[in-house]
């Protein structure tokens, strides 16, 4: 017998967490995880399976872009939902242009070539994003590509950018 039905609760994944984890909080504060990236594109994840034992399938990270600024041009198989916390823009998929803006939820699907860009000028715009990459990768789901890097500049007038620290 493997022993699964000698347990007295549910084990790890069952609304248990890990009873040797170091951490067995369900909130984090994205305040406690740096910004990567830049000069004009920045990221952070903060809920992911390297993150905490609590959460194998899914992933969520914050994107800063400054003003004017644009991110890689890149597809993966997972899809990816974005909420727009702040800003102004639009994103390319597969060569369709769709406009966003703070409030609107967005819709990445599976296998699409993509672009996000900043259309403000004057203001960064903030996007928060959920993915299932997780589970994607554990399926053996790897392709992932970078079509086209980001700028390594700024836009002109940006050259002191950094993101926010109250994020």
């Amino acid at each position: 017998m493997t022993g699964m039905y000698d347990q007295v609760r549910p084990g790890i994944g069952h609304n248990q967490p890990d009873e040797f984890a170091e951490e067995k909080k369900r909130v984090y504060s994205s305040r406690d995880v740096a910004w990567k990236g830049g000069p004009g594109q920045f990221g952070k994840s903060v809920i992911s399976p390297q993150a905490t034992s609590i959460i194998q399938s899914m992933e969520s990270h914050i994107e800063a872009y400054a003003p004017g600024a644009y991110g890689q041009k890149h597809g993966h198989l997972n899809s990816a939902v974005f909420y727009v916390l702040k800003g102004r823009g639009h994103d390319v998929h597969d060569g369709r242009h769709i406009p966003w803006k703070a409030g609107d939820v967005m819709i990445v699907e599976n296998g699409c070539v993509h672009q996000h860009f900043n259309d403000d000028p004057e203001n960064e715009a903030i996007l928060l994003v959920f993915k299932a990459k997780p589970l994607f990768l554990f399926m053996h789901l790897l392709f992932q590509k970078i079509v086209e890097w980001p700028p390594d500049k700024l836009p002109p007038g940006q050259d002191s950018y950094k993101p926010p620290a109250d994020i």
